[in-house]
């Protein structure tokens, strides 16, 4: 199996070439040209195909993961129909995109009460499901620990001024470059009734500053 790690392949092209069954993960592949590319089976997850051109390709049961914008498919931008259908499937969702005060205030209500859901549903699952990772993404606790460290990087650090918001737990992206006084244990196994501890002492910072 042919691997591409930490490449810059901005521009490339790619020309009567088999992509059955690839993963893109975090892919930057800006102004890449693609012509007879077979992307049957293929998985893109978080990827950037910006400026893109693909001609002549095969994508068959494909699974596209992602942000949609400008996305042309056979002379039909699919994107606004994309987010009309999964607008339709969660009426809530369209209420994301607010641009005043009031809308933030209902949008991050919206969100306490659909995590509320989530993690009492959590509460069912055997307390190794909720760490396991699939695919070498973040379990279940790995990615509220994520949502803690953004709470407190862009509300507690950057609006309030605190300049150590941190809590043990917190977990910035896997990518991050890694900064002193800032935790980051991806390892590390909290109970899932210790994160949430923190999770809702950070929904209060948050909602106070709304």
């Amino acid at each position: 199996m042919t691997e591409f790690r930490e490449q810059d392949l901005a521009g490339a092209l790619f020309e009567r070439v088999s992509l059955r069954d690839a993963t893109f993960t975090q892919v930057f592949l800006n102004a890449a040209r693609m012509h007879a590319v077979d992307f049957t089976g293929a998985q893109v997850r978080g990827a950037l195909f910006k400026e893109s051109r693909m001609r002549g390709v095969e994508l068959v049961d494909v699974e596209i993961n992602g942000e949609l914008k400008n996305v042309v498919v056979n002379g039909v931008d699919i994107a606004p129909l994309v987010e009309a259908e999964l607008n339709r499937r969660m009426p809530e969702r369209a209420r994301m995109r607010p641009d005043d005060a009031d809308g933030f205030r209902e949008a991050w209500a919206i969100l306490e009460r659909l995590w509320e859901g989530t993690v009492a549903r959590a509460r069912t699952f055997p307390e190794a499901a909720l760490h396991r990772s699939i695919d070498d993404e973040w379990s279940f606790i790995q990615t509220l620990r994520h949502l803690n460290f953004a709470s407190a990087a862009w509300v507690g650090r950057m609006i309030l001024g605190d300049a150590a918001p941190w809590h043990q737990w917190d977990l910035p992206w896997d990518e991050a470059p890694g900064w002193d006084g800032i935790p980051w244990d991806r390892e590390a196994r909290p109970s899932l009734d210790e994160v949430p501890t923190v999770r809702r002492e950070r929904q209060v910072m948050v909602r106070h500053v709304m």
